[in-house]
């Protein structure tokens, strides 16, 4: 047991111990085999080496926020001192199946064997396919994914896109702001962000361009280099639309595209840019192809039989068109 002062060099005392020093007990509760005094500009903390280490490093970061922020409030606690560690304070080392910490301290994993698979592929490779029926998580495991990469700081921002097939990508006719018009369609990307990213910090994501949403329509002629790009809802590309954002990808960068090809929405099911691509580029090194199933579905248990049910389907009806 070894005893450190810490220094809170040019700010505010006030903004990192809270009023009444709410935010000082709330990181009190964090650390609970840590010993922590407060007074003016010096944090005296008592404990453990590689704990007093741990805590000096979040406490470095809750610092810069407050420069940046001039305020800080629970999402930012929950968000820097629970990004690594469980709520269970007997626990302090992340399970290897654990991606991320989300809001709260949701533990955000790999549930499945597929999904589990994705996080392997992607670390051996740049652009990932993930195919298979809703429900299954490839969606979600890549937001998770993206999110760790960003907090990690190993790319500078996440790009988030998706066809708005029933709009026929003309949303310039539609009310709003570009974010306001493609709303609808990323709403299931936004509701894996929430699970994983406070509000108010998504919400300055947002605003300064660290999360970006970004119109399939309008990404010709871009280069995306330190970014972790996902397609959503690939099936519903066409050719040209698919091969225009695969070669938007720039140094360092990380590209997920998902889909399920059972459920294509395009006037000509055929022009599907996804069934293309995974035949064209399926013996590329870099490139990974993971199928998800039934098997993985996490929802409600009656939605395994509902993927069933249309998947045969599928199957019968490519079986006639052969025929």
């Amino acid at each position: 047991m070894i005893e450190k002062t810490l220094y809170l060099e040019g700010i505010d005392p006030v903004i990192i111990y809270g009023t009444n020093n709410s935010n000082l007990n709330k990181i009190k509760i964090i650390f609970p085999k840590l010993k922590i005094i407060a007074r003016g500009e010096e944090v005296k903390v008592i404990g453990d080496t590689n704990e007093i280490m741990r805590f000096e490093r979040k406490l470095e970061q809750f610092i810069l926020r407050g420069h940046d922020q001039n305020n800080l409030t629970d999402d930012d606690i929950d968000d820097i001192f629970l990004s690594d560690a469980l709520i269970d304070p007997e626990v302090r080392k992340v399970p290897d199946d654990v991606l991320i910490y989300g809001n709260h301290g949701k533990i955000v994993k790999a549930r499945t064997v597929n999904q589990q698979k994705l996080v392997k592929e992607y670390e051996l490779n740049d652009l990932l396919f993930a195919i298979g029926p809703a429900g299954t998580g490839k969606t979600y495991t890549a937001i998770a994914l993206a999110v760790r990469a960003l907090r990690n700081k190993e790319i500078r921002r996440i790009v988030l896109t998706r066809p708005a097939v029933e709009a026929g990508e003309n949303l310039g006719y539609l009310p709003g702001d570009m974010k306001e018009k493609l709303d609808p369609y990323l709403r299931p990307l936004y509701d894996a962000l929430r699970d994983m990213i406070p509000p108010k910090k998504l919400a300055s994501y947002i605003e300064d361009g660290t999360i970006e949403i970004a119109p399939l329509a309008y990404m010709r002629g871009r280069t995306l280099g330190d970014a972790f790009v996902i397609l959503d809802e690939g099936q519903n590309t066409t050719v040209n639309q698919l091969k225009m954002f695969l070669t938007r990808m720039g140094t360092n960068a990380r590209f997920i595209v998902t889909g399920d090809i059972t459920q294509i929405d395009l006037p000509q099911k055929h022009n599907s840019g996804l069934i293309k691509a995974l035949d064209l580029l399926k013996n590329i090194k870099g490139v990974s192809v993971v199928y998800f199933d039934a098997r993985d579905i996490v929802r409600h248990r009656l939605v395994k039989f509902i993927v069933h049910a249309y998947e045969q389907q599928f199957k019968n009806n490519n079986a006639e068109t052969k025929s």
